[in-house]
């Protein structure tokens, strides 16, 4: 591993989670950044230097799907783990199925998001 601790970023409407979230990620060994909305990290410096996005799917503007279609459209290749409050399968299933690594359902638990995002780093490199 790089001596810089890989950068996750985090695109998430729903402010309680852009303040909690990010200090999990630290500690686990990540470094953060919070988004409030897909057009704000777009626009940010550190995409080129994401190696793994997680974003909520049913954000106001652009949804974290076309997010992720967004950055392929510009030829980013993140690794994206996507987090939602409402279970749907075939949902899920499409997602996966477009590449993401994972979709997890909130509340998730510490050991599910940790597995997410060791698949996602590894599939950065």
């Amino acid at each position: 591993m790089a001596s810089a601790s890989p950068l996750v970023a985090l695109v998430d409407d729903d402010e309680s989670v852009r303040e909690s979230l990010p200090d999990l990620l630290r500690e686990f060994g990540y470094s953060a950044r919070a988004f409030s909305s897909a057009r704000e990290f777009l626009e940010s410096t550190v995409v080129d230097t994401t190696r793994c996005l997680i974003a909520d799917i049913a954000m106001p503007e652009m949804t974290g799907p076309e997010l992720y279609r967004e950055l392929r459209a510009r030829g980013r290749r993140i690794p994206v783990i996507f987090i939602t409050g409402r279970r749907d399968e075939t949902l899920r299933a499409r997602l996966l199925a477009e590449s993401a690594v994972e979709c997890l359902y909130k509340p998730f638990s510490d050991i599910e998001l940790q597995a997410a995002l060791r698949a996602a780093v590894g599939r950065a490199r």
